[in-house]
């Protein structure tokens, strides 16, 4: 479903096929402190592990992977990814990731969202796209709200980190619902 590879271009960012170039942003975006905690990652990458991970990313048609550059310099700001693919039930997971304090708060990630959601709506059959988002993470569960997302649940006691037990919401948005806000014909 995700065998072609797309460059979508917004206002504030084009998202590009994730490769070989992406290795060293990658790295540091895995070892940040806060990209830790508000995606419950414990483990960090090596260089050689992500080489290969990168390299191979164009390879897998049952998941998209896409680096985040902000305009006009183009600098690498996160990565934004379609995964999880369910061809069965046209269902697929959503996850993003920015690189820290230089890409919060300037809208680059609602609108790699929204390219996302354009691009998977209107070239794909997918019906749902879904994703989890611990409930400590106000900023992010706005974001998805804001662009279409749908709170459908709760898993309790999802992530235990740092001593203390954290909730995960769970979201999703339909294509009609996305065709609906978006004004798309996807």
């Amino acid at each position: 479903m995700f065998a072609e590879k797309p460059t979508l271009a917004g206002e504030r960012v084009t998202l590009r096929p994730v490769g070989p170039e992406h290795v060293d942003d990658l790295v540091a975006l895995v070892s940040d402190p806060e990209v830790r905690r508000l995606t419950g990652s414990r483990g960090t990458i090596g260089l050689e592990p992500a080489r290969r991970w990168c390299a191979t990313r164009k390879d897998h048609s049952d998941r998209l992977d896409l680096a985040i550059h902000a305009e006009p310099g183009e600098d690498y700001v996160g990565e934004i990814v379609l995964n999880e693919l369910d061809p069965y039930n046209l269902s697929c997971n959503l996850r993003i990731a920015l690189a820290g304090e230089r890409a919060v708060g300037r809208g680059y990630g609602t609108e790699a969202i929204r390219l996302v959601l354009d691009h998977a709506f209107a070239t794909t059959p997918l019906h749902r796209i879904g994703l989890g988002v611990y409930a400590f993470n106000e900023r992010a569960r706005h974001v998805y709200k804001k662009v279409g997302f749908v709170e459908e649940g709760v898993r309790r006691d999802a992530l235990l980190w740092d001593g203390e037990r954290h909730d995960e919401v769970l979201m999703s948005v339909l294509r009609h619902e996305w065709r609906a806000r978006s004004g798309s014909l996807a």
